[in-house]
């Protein structure tokens, strides 16, 4: 009976170490297959103790790999719809830029006509102001800095000085384009070129007739006709070529600052007492020698009956 268990036990442990061995030499089979199949170039078989090092490599190389690709940052590369949309942007603006270039203009000629147009630029803005003060004044009994009173007598001083400007600077583009036909720039035109010198001031001053919105408005469209007018004739070759950017970047100015007059003075338009302008005055005139003759024939009738009785 001893002898059958012992004989039992070792034919178990004989078989469990065969299975070991089994399982042992499939393991270095398979990481023999994989190396041949890796190295093609390698004719040798490699040892056990070389696929035991290349085994025992392998995870610090893994490892490597992994930080390498996690260390290095990738550069973001811009695509190509977002390179057209830059050279786009970058071409617009640069077709403004030379659309509105004034390289071309004289330097004399343009500081006179930006210092021509300051102050009509700068009775706009006290306008604006003045009109500021005016409603605080009215709202809270008080102005800023000077009084309500003290404003709306600033405010009509200023009322014929921005409509006289205007008149005078309007006066003075007609007169440029009989300069041009003197000088035979573009050659002569005649009657043509004279009209639109003698039509600007012929719209210009009557507008001191006019009440100040009226007048603010009608010399406002006699800019932009000009400014047209001046143009075509650029155009043509019947003044300098950059007479037309010229005069867009001036009357862009001019017409800014009738726009912010007229914004101002409509915040007060039910808060200032009108000031008699021309046109009051020359019917007060009227009124005066009418009521003189009636006064002169009334006298001269009673004098009739005086004489008579």
């Amino acid at each position: 009976m001893l002898y059958r268990q012992t004989a039992a036990r070792s034919a178990l442990r004989a078989f469990s170490s065969s299975n070991a061995s089994v399982a042992r030499s499939s393991l270095v089979n398979n990481v023999f297959k994989a190396q041949l199949t890796s190295s093609a170039r390698s004719p040798a078989r490699p040892s056990v103790s070389s696929s035991l090092a290349l085994s025992a490599q392998k995870p610090v190389t893994t490892a490597l790999v992994r930080y390498a690709s996690t260390g290095t940052k990738t550069v973001p590369q811009k695509s190509d719809e977002d390179i057209d949309v830059m050279a786009g942007i970058k071409g617009d603006a640069k077709i403004i830029k030379e659309t509105f270039s004034l390289e071309g203009v004289p330097k004399d000629a343009l500081y006179l006509g930006i210092a021509g147009v300051v102050p009509y630029l700068a009775t706009s803005l006290e306008t604006v102001y003045l009109s500021y003060e005016i409603s605080r004044a009215n709202a809270t009994g008080d102005g800023l800095i000077f009084s309500g009173q003290s404003a709306e007598m600033m405010l009509h001083m200023l009322e014929h000085v921005q409509v006289g400007y205007g008149a005078v600077i309007l006066s003075f583009l007609g007169a440029v384009h009989w300069g041009l036909e003197w000088a035979g720039y573009g050659g002569r035109t005649g009657y043509r070129r004279y009209a639109a010198g003698v039509i600007a001031p012929a719209v210009a001053w009557p507008t001191l007739l006019l009440p100040v919105e009226h007048a603010l408005i009608t010399q406002f469209l006699a800019f932009t006709f000009l400014y047209y007018n001046d143009a075509r004739a650029s155009i043509k070759g019947l003044a300098p070529k950059w007479y037309s950017m010229y005069r867009f970047v001036l009357t862009f100015i001019v017409g800014a600052s009738i726009v912010a007059t007229l914004v101002g003075r409509e915040q007060i338009s039910g808060i200032v007492t009108k000031e008699h302008n021309i046109t009051d005055k020359v019917n007060a005139l009227l009124y005066l020698q009418k009521k003189e003759k009636e006064e002169a024939a009334a006298a001269a009738k009673a004098a009739q009956e005086e004489e008579s009785e």
